[in-house]
């Protein structure tokens, strides 16, 4: 890893550079990129200060300090939230609409001045290369946490996996209480674990394991959303949750998935899980795996 740092912060001073981000006013406004893309990201629909903080990155301090300073210039105005009085919410104001809509043009403008020198060709291998970086680069902001099985992130997670479940195979009708159980009890230490991936705060995935006497562990309620697949998140949560169950000492892990599941089945072949006999009586499976984890 350490003979690429050179060539990503290289990378990085020329992005930044090119994008204008050294420039105490981006796209020639009042402003620095920081507070352009805050106003970007408050949108026309406004939104949850908690979660701008946790999308950008920034700390409370700093979001609190670009908050004022969008607010003395009149673009924004922070309310409580009409759900939830402790939650603070930011909108545009008349003026700050318009504002970003010309921060919106003039960055359009600069993304056509990178382009326009380039022939077809160079354009075309800018973009591909662009989307790949993206892609590598989100999926290095993926963050593998340890939670309760009970919190909401939890059972939002667990919630969707079902209904997906369900969407693929309505006439089957996925039931988590039928057959091979993971409750809360089961997934949580030192019976099992439950882990979620976060990207810019929001879960975006989940996993859990349950251990057995004679060191086996199932792997349970693997799930991502849509929109984070094709990131080789999943590949990643396997083997963190196979991380954890030879932590506890298990030498066998043990999956079972159905056919209406593809994915799941191609990542846990490549994976080296090998399709054995059934060892539960989960209805819902029609496919069972083991993989020796030592």
């Amino acid at each position: 890893m350490w003979s690429h740092v050179a060539e990503v912060r290289r990378f990085s001073r020329t992005v930044t550079q090119r994008a204008g981000a050294l420039n105490d006013k981006f796209v020639s406004r009042d402003r620095p990129l920081a507070l352009s893309r805050l106003l970007w990201e408050i949108g026309t629909e406004g939104g949850e200060v908690v979660m701008l903080r946790s999308r950008l990155g920034i700390d409370s301090g700093q979001m609190s300090r670009m908050l004022r300073a969008l607010q003395a210039d009149g673009l924004i105005r922070v309310l409580p939230s009409g759900l939830d009085g402790r939650v603070r919410v930011a909108q545009l104001t008349e003026k700050g609409l318009a504002e970003r809509g010309i921060v919106d043009e003039r960055s359009d403008e600069l993304a056509a001045s990178i382009l326009e020198p380039l022939s077809r060709a160079q354009r075309d291998e800018l973009v591909a290369a662009m989307r790949t970086v993206e892609r590598l680069i989100t999926t290095s902001l993926v963050e593998l946490r340890r939670v309760d099985p009970e919190i909401p992130d939890a059972q939002r997670c667990l919630r969707a996996y079902v209904a997906e479940l369900n969407r693929r195979s309505p006439q089957r009708g996925f039931d988590p209480n039928n057959g091979a159980s993971a409750k809360p009890h089961e997934v949580r230490p030192p019976n099992g674990a439950f882990v979620i991936a976060y990207l810019r705060g929001e879960a975006i995935g989940c996993g859990a394991v349950k251990h057995h006497p004679g060191h086996v562990t199932d792997i349970k309620r693997m799930w991502l959303a849509e929109s984070a697949r094709g990131l080789g998140l999943g590949r990643r949560l396997l083997e963190y949750l196979e991380h954890l169950a030879r932590e506890h000492g298990s030498n066998e892990a043990h999956i079972e998935t159905s056919d209406v599941l593809p994915e799941a089945i191609a990542l846990y072949r490549s994976a080296g899980y090998r399709e054995v006999p059934p060892f539960n009586d989960e209805p819902f499976a029609d496919r069972w795996f083991a993989k020796p984890l030592r």
